[in-house]
């Protein structure tokens, strides 16, 4: 059974760069049968895609965030980190990074996601 624990620094000021890490226990993240997301939810707002990486390592970004978002893995940790720089306050939200069988780009539909994560928040805040 795969369980997701996302953890990060909870607060930051802007312009900052925001590292967080989801650590995966239950299966391999070097497994071809799965893909790690990040998805994120500001307060009051719904769930914004935000990337994935896959078993083989490749990751794809969303278009608004690709600029700034890079994510990678650990594997000798079982571990995927997203980092976001130049962050604002329009970045608060709670993080996620559920992971899924298939890739499907932009996916916010919850039922699309297998495994999900308690969710770490953020806030960027001066």
């Amino acid at each position: 059974q795969v369980q997701l624990q996302e953890s990060g620094p909870g607060l930051l000021k802007p312009s900052q760069t925001l590292s967080l890490t989801c650590t995966v226990s239950g299966a391999s993240i070097r497994s071809e049968y799965y893909f790690w997301n990040w998805l994120r939810q500001p307060p009051g707002k719904g769930l914004e895609w935000m990337g994935v990486i896959s078993g083989s390592g490749s990751a794809w970004y969303s278009p608004s965030l690709k600029n700034r978002l890079s994510i990678s893995r650990d594997t000798s940790k079982n571990q995927v980190t997203l980092q976001l720089g130049s962050v604002t306050p329009e970045d608060t939200a709670v993080y996620y990074c559920p992971e899924a069988k298939t890739f499907i780009m932009s996916a916010t539909d919850k039922d699309h996601y297998d495994t999900w994560g308690p969710g770490t928040h953020v806030t960027v805040s001066s």
